[in-house]
């Protein structure tokens, strides 16, 4: 194999595959990308055996002895070290039956090998998938909105993924950890064939990563894998076999206390007030009135203390309720809107967050935010 490109347009693409890169692997070829000719292209596949990304690039091939076609598996981090270290400019890859790998370029040369590119794991192919074709802005939106809540918890799977419910009038994109729920519906993703799968965190990640808002992706999904199928590139990832929880039990549908306030004024007190909170619970205390609500927290290990105070809309009684600084700033940071409204009961049960109805800034945007509050000690 012999081609010439751009240092910085190889570098680009393998910066897309390097996520499906195990950093340690018991088996060494997978800390490698694996590099195959395909037309005029270069393909790129990497996989850690659950996800998997192809990169196609292209590159000027040539020919100089030694079988055009033959696939050869590239050290990766070395590789994509190198290009991080050269700038922008022409580089030649030459690659011999003995799969030695030599790279010049006008400033020098390197030298490294690699591996015999059939003993690469084959990568899986969807067999009579259900196709969806999906929009790049809808597509970013429902992974962006959603992955700061998949849960990290190993003994909880079906919560380590995000939650794809596909039907015909909508699509539903879920995501929870426990202490926060994320449920955003998007009524322009929708199919005749409905359909529910659990895509783990990662592979939504790294197909984030790659997506063009103005592109049409081709959402692919069979019994066992799902794969996002873009212009030149896709990621496949085997889907999380667990059964998702029945997350609408959850969510309290007698919330009767509404509160509205300025999404950015109470992001940017939580965010403040916050820092001073215990570095073990991230405690913050909403004391809200009809016009007011002040956010505090203390951290009596540290002898530190903080308060803000800002305007609202509040249609109860008095109350107070704890939150998690951290968690709120999240939630708080995922609703695009100006004004949010707070759907609450009492301080020992779930708040709901949602963007205000007359809110029109974010048009299509439905979505449903969920977080648990935390006890504080004046609670009787």
């Amino acid at each position: 194999m012999k081609f010439t490109t751009s240092s910085a347009d190889l570098l680009e693409a393998l910066n897309t595959v390097k996520g499906a890169v195990p950093s340690k692997s018991t088996m060494p070829i997978l800390e490698c990308i694996l590099f195959e000719r395909a037309g005029d292209a270069l393909r790129l596949s990497a996989t850690d055996l659950e996800i998997s990304i192809v990169q196609t690039v292209p590159v000027q091939f040539e020919t100089n002895g030694t079988p055009a076609r033959t696939p050869i598996a590239v050290p990766a981090q070395r590789l994509i070290d190198t290009l991080r270290a050269l700038p922008d400019l022409p580089i030649e890859f030459i690659a011999d039956s003995d799969f030695e790998i030599r790279m010049n370029t006008d400033q020098g040369h390197y030298k490294m090998v690699g591996h015999d590119g059939s003993d690469y794991p084959e990568l899986p192919e969807l067999e009579d998938g259900q196709e969806i074709n999906v929009e790049g802005s809808l597509l970013s939106q429902a992974i962006s909105k959603t992955a700061f809540a998949v849960s990290q918890d190993a003994l909880r799977p079906a919560m380590m993924g995000v939650y794809f419910q596909v039907a015909a009038d909508d699509t539903s994109v879920v995501a929870t950890d426990g202490h926060r729920l994320v449920e955003l519906t998007l009524p322009e993703l929708r199919d005749d064939t409905e359909i529910n799968f659990i895509v783990p965190e990662k592979a939504t990640s790294l197909a984030g990563r790659i997506v063009e808002d103005d592109e049409i992706c081709t959402l692919q999904v069979d019994d066992g894998h799902v794969s996002f199928e873009f212009a030149d590139a896709h990621v496949r990832a085997r889907l999380i076999d667990e059964t998702y929880p029945n997350y609408k039990s959850v969510i309290p549908d007698g919330n009767d206390r509404r509160l509205v306030v300025n999404r950015e004024d109470m992001l940017n007190a939580v965010t403040r007030v916050g820092l001073y909170s215990s570095s073990m619970t991230n405690q913050i205390r909403l004391d809200i009135t009809a016009d007011t609500v002040t956010i505090s927290a203390e951290d009596v290990e540290r002898s530190s203390e903080a308060e803000e105070t800002i305007h609202c809309d509040y249609d109860s009684e008095p109350m107070e309720i704890g939150f998690n600084s951290e968690y709120l700033t999240e939630v708080l940071g995922n609703i695009s809107c100006d004004d949010v409204v707070f759907q609450l009961s009492s301080p020992n049960r779930a708040g709901i967050v949602v963007p205000h109805e007359d809110a029109d800034d974010t048009p299509g945007e439905d979505i449903l935010m969920l977080i648990m509050p935390v006890m504080l000690n004046t609670y009787a």
